[in-house]
Parts: structure tokens; sequence; C-alpha cells
């Protein structure tokens, strides 16, 4: 039986957004008409504690819930996690990984172990968010390279429900610097 929606698995640290960017992407696919799940999976609440993060995306209603073992995408959004935590685990020979580091991403298949048809994307997001927001949180430009490479939400989509969402939290400036972090990430992501 064939798999009738997208699974994203985030792996991430508490305080870096990864709850945040997996319910942005929710958003984001929602308000372009599909349907979606977005739920953490939390050890320890705390700050600097490892966690995932899960979306499912379909352009049908979504009939499970359970934990997402089998992912078509993995987001990494804390590359020091590749040391302790399995993040390819149940992944597909095809999946899509997205590593927020400054190696290339031969480097990193390397790594990891991945065979030809799993790809693998890079870049330093946590820079491109020093450089932008002023704080390392790595997890909007991690949804620019998300938009580019998986083609799960369209880049203006994306733009369009972070001004809307952000806009109703955070100043100008700061709704502003994100829309750059994503931008940059957009244009900055490499891949293998």
């Amino acid at each position: 039986m064939e798999k009738q929606f997208t699974e994203v698995r985030w792996h991430g640290r508490g305080g870096q957004g990864t709850v945040t960017a997996a319910k942005v992407l929710a958003e984001t696919a929602l308000a372009s008409g599909k349907h979606v799940q977005a739920f953490p999976e939390y050890g320890p609440e705390r700050m600097g504690a490892p966690l995932r993060a899960y979306n499912r995306l379909s352009a049908n209603p979504i009939a499970i819930h359970c934990q997402v073992t089998n992912p078509d995408v993995v987001v990494v959004v804390d590359p020091t996690l590749m040391g302790s935590v399995d993040v390819t685990e149940g992944t597909p020979d095809n999946a899509i990984f997205i590593i927020n580091t400054h190696e290339k991403p031969a480097e990193i298949k390397r790594k990891l172990g991945l065979g030809k048809a799993q790809k693998v994307y890079t870049l330093n997001a946590t820079k491109i968010a020093f450089d932008t927001i002023k704080r390392p949180l790595p997890n909007t430009p991690l949804l620019g390279a998300l938009a580019k490479v998986a083609g799960l939400i369209d880049m203006d989509d994306l733009i369009s429900d972070l001004k809307r969402s952000f806009s109703k939290k955070f100043t100008e400036q700061v709704v502003s610097a994100n829309l750059e972090a994503v931008k940059r990430a957009y244009e900055e992501v490499v891949g293998e």
C-alpha cells in the first residue's frame, strides 16, 4: 500500500525553535490547502534537551495519529545530535536530509553512511540566524531550505504565512529579520 502523505522528522534541542518550525510548516501547508499534523516529542522539558518534532502533510485527510517512524524528510536543527542520536533511523532509500552545518553535503553523507539515492542538503543556518535575527535560532532559516529542497511548501506561501503569524507576536524589525533569514537560506542551501 502506497503511503498517502509525506512525513518530516525534526531533530533539535529545547530553545532552538524546532517545535515552532514544525508548527510553521504545518500552518503554511494548511493555508495552501493541505491536510497536516504537527506534534512534538519531548524528553525532559528543559533548555538544551534533545527533542523531536514531526509533521505529516497530505492532499487527503490523514487518518493515522502516531509517531513518525519512517520520515521522508529529516531536518537536523542541531548538528551535535548526529553524534548521539541516529537521525537516519527508519528513513527510506530516497529520504531527504537537511542539516544545519558548515560542512559540505558529501561529508555529511559519508558520516551518516547514507545510500546513493538519499539526498543531503546543508546550510549554516545558525550563522544565517546570527547575521539576520542576531540570535542562535536556526529554525527559520531551515524552513527556507526546506521550502527549496523538499517541495512541500511554496516559498511565497511561507513568506506570507510567516509575515501573518509573526506580526501578531513580534515587532516589524523581528519579522523582517526572520524573512531575510528564510530568503537567505533558500538561496544558500546546497545539496548532493
